[in-house]
């Protein structure tokens, strides 16, 4: 078996680049990507970051730079994103069978037993860089190395030196070669250095990456655990984090938004809620799971020092754990109505569904008749089928309501082009 090799391949500002996949106009634009209710920069165009803007600069502070530079803001456009990262993975599903999805942009390869099909590592790079630009839009940068870390490495630096033309792999550049791009980057470009472990790593004498490989393992064990010795291994191209090919269950499913203006009545607060109830159950279900207990919460602005201030939080047991959405959404209410109080003006609502288990290993409810039962599951099942067809909250519960001023605000928000039938690209 030949030595192993991970490949990371992540696309450029990814929620810029699918902006500009649909609008050609925003090429080379100065280009910001806003969060939730169009708060602050979560994506910033390279034109952006040249301008001195940094990640989480709140939105109304850079409306003066804005109008200077003629700055582009567009609110996040989740449903254009997600397809786009699907079909980004489903081109690099047809190159290696072993994958991991590391977020929404970015997807680690195992390529050792197929590089050669392609014809070495470079080529097998620039191939998936070529055809994933050719058939999405999308830019994306290439890195490889021997381990998780050294690929993330690799991958910074194709990213930030036109040098290798979006593609590097490290381990085809001499010892000395990256001893030397080693010694210039900060230890804070390793995956997993954040802004404190640098402090703390910098205390010792370790300022570089190359410092960092050339520490000794078990000196960063005593003094900063397993992880970071790990990391430094990782380095020395040893392999000590293998693909999660498989994404593992959650303990925990939460949803919540902020609202996109204060919202004081009961029956808003509830439609809102039953909302997050129907995404937080469609994922329960997807992953095989129910709910033991509910927990919700509701929140005032906490910014707003002058209004008055309630924050609460109530956890309501099911007496059966459930993946039914019109149960859940039941049982929420019930908690909310305990919660709510006049008077206040409230900014964000959630939930959080609690003691998951296993749907396979639940009791049967000896109240609850077997033909309850299917036809409750079937109910769930053509619920999930529909909205996974035709998009997210297709068919919903009444309790959603049908007017949604307490969403969230999207003032910039582009068309979703890829998966809304009444948004879809014009071609003139």
């Amino acid at each position: 078996m030949g030595k192993e090799q991970f490949m990371l391949v992540d696309v450029n500002n990814f929620y810029v680049s699918c902006e500009r996949v649909f609008n050609p106009n925003l090429e080379n634009v100065p280009l910001v990507v806003l969060s939730n209710n169009d708060g602050c920069a979560v994506a910033r165009s390279a034109e952006v970051k040249a301008l001195g803007v940094k990640m989480g600069t709140p939105w109304f502070k850079m409306k003066q730079l804005a109008l200077e530079h003629n700055i582009i803001a567009r609110s996040s456009n989740y449903a254009l994103y997600g397809d786009m990262s699907e079909r980004v993975q489903q081109i690099l599903r047809n190159f290696s069978p072993s994958l991991e999805f590391y977020s929404i942009d970015e997807c680690f390869l195992e390529i050792e037993k197929i590089a050669h099909l392609y014809g070495g590592v470079l080529a097998m790079g620039t191939t998936i860089k070529q055809r994933i630009l050719q058939w999405t839009g999308l830019p994306v940068c290439v890195g490889c190395g021997s381990t998780k870390t050294l690929a993330k490495l690799a991958n910074h630096l194709a990213k930030k030196n036109s040098v290798f033309f979006g593609v590097c792999d490290l381990n085809a550049l001499p010892h000395k070669e990256l001893a030397g791009w080693m010694s210039q980057l900060d230890v804070g470009q390793v995956w997993g250095v954040g802004t404190r472990l640098r402090q703390r790593l910098e205390k010792i004498g370790v300022w570089t990456v190359l410092d960092l490989k050339c520490a000794s393992p078990l000196l960063l064990r005593s003094q900063f655990g397993v992880v970071m010795e790990r990391t430094c291994r990782e380095l020395n191209g040893i392999s000590c984090l293998s693909l999660e090919r498989l994404e593992a269950s959650k303990q925990q499913i939460m949803t919540s938004r902020s609202f996109g203006e204060y919202v004081q009545r009961l029956a808003d607060l509830e439609a809102a809620l039953a909302t997050h109830v129907a995404n937080a159950a469609f994922k329960l279900r997807a992953q095989g799971s129910q709910a033991g207990a509910v927990y919700v919460f509701v929140q005032t602005n906490r910014f707003q020092t002058d209004a008055p201030q309630y924050n609460a939080g109530k956890t309501i047991v099911l007496t059966d754990p459930t993946s039914d959405t019109l149960i859940l959404t039941r049982e929420a209410i019930r908690g909310l109505r305990q919660l709510y109080q006049t008077g206040y003006e409230y900014k964000k609502i959630g939930i959080t569904l609690c003691l998951l288990s296993n749907k396979t290993g639940a009791q049967i409810s000896l109240l609850e008749s077997s033909d309850d039962g299917e036809r409750r599951k079937r109910l769930m099942s053509t619920l999930d089928a529909i909205n996974t067809k035709f998009g997210k909250n297709t068919l919903r519960s009444g309790t959603t309501g049908t007017k949604c001023g307490w969403t969230m605000r999207a003032e910039y928000r582009s068309q979703r082009y890829t998966t809304n039938w009444g948004e879809l690209p014009e071609v003139r």
